[in-house]
């Protein structure tokens, strides 16, 4: 069974009645509630845990690893970027949510600044499904509508994705890049772009959809793990030269 662990700041729904009116237990309870109901072995973390919940014991036992940050990217410590950035590297699958292009992990990982435009007006999205045969939009129509989202405009300052899976358009005419997929080392990772915290966007059932897909998709536990390192060699050779460093 596929291990997730949820990360949430979780810091808005404290101080915002009108995010926790909409997620009571946090947004990362929603998620991981819906996760679970999809069949994974889910856990959560938070900004405010100690290691912000991201000890190596929980890393190591996470397979893949979805982060919700908005407001409080510089408070998240290095040394934590750093154990997830390994993890990554390792194999384990990394989904970015939302205002998460900012985070320290994910711009970590792209190497770019990822400044985008947005716009917070309560419009409408159209989330396309650019790849309809990739497994991320499986079981989708051709699009998502969402009644009122934040808008998020490129240019998007991202590499290109090695897959779009999805591409949004807005009520004011802007497009954006909100499905990407990147291999980084061994692990996956998967950027996806609704989620603002003034809306309802995680209490949608095909959204929850796209995450679980998701969630499939960027496990690699199962995988064979490349070896490193010195090698010994498959067929019979001389190994007797003066020169061969033991």
């Amino acid at each position: 069974m596929t291990a997730v662990t949820v990360w949430n700041e979780y810091r808005h729904e404290r101080e915002n009645d009108t995010v926790a009116d909409i997620y009571p237990d946090g947004i990362h309870a929603t998620i991981a509630g819906a996760l679970d109901d999809y069949g994974f072995d889910t856990q959560t973390a938070t900004l405010d845990e100690p290691a912000h919940g991201l000890t190596d014991d929980v890393l190591a036992a996470t397979d893949v690893l979805i982060w919700w940050g908005h407001a409080e990217h510089d408070a998240v410590a290095d040394a934590v970027v750093e154990r997830v950035h390994d993890r990554v590297l390792d194999g384990m699958g990394l989904i970015a949510l939302h205002s998460s292009h900012y985070s320290k992990i994910f711009t970590r990982l792209m190497g770019t600044s990822c400044s985008l435009k947005w716009r917070e007006a309560a419009e409408t999205e159209r989330l396309w499904v650019i790849e309809p045969t990739h497994p991320i939009a499986d079981g989708l129509s051709q699009f998502v509508e969402l009644p009122e989202t934040e808008m998020y405009g490129e240019r998007f300052d991202i590499p290109q994705p090695e897959t779009l899976v999805f591409c949004s358009w807005f009520e004011g005419g802007e497009l954006f890049r909100s499905g990407c997929c990147y291999t980084r080392g061994a692990g996956r990772i998967f950027y996806f772009r609704p989620g603002h915290e003034t809306y309802p966007i995680y209490h949608n059932e095909q959204i929850q959809e796209i995450l679980a897909n998701a969630v499939q998709w960027a496990d690699r536990s199962t995988g064979t793990n490349p070896e490193f390192g010195n090698s010994d060699p498959i067929e019979s050779i001389d190994t007797s030269d003066v020169r061969t460093v033991h």
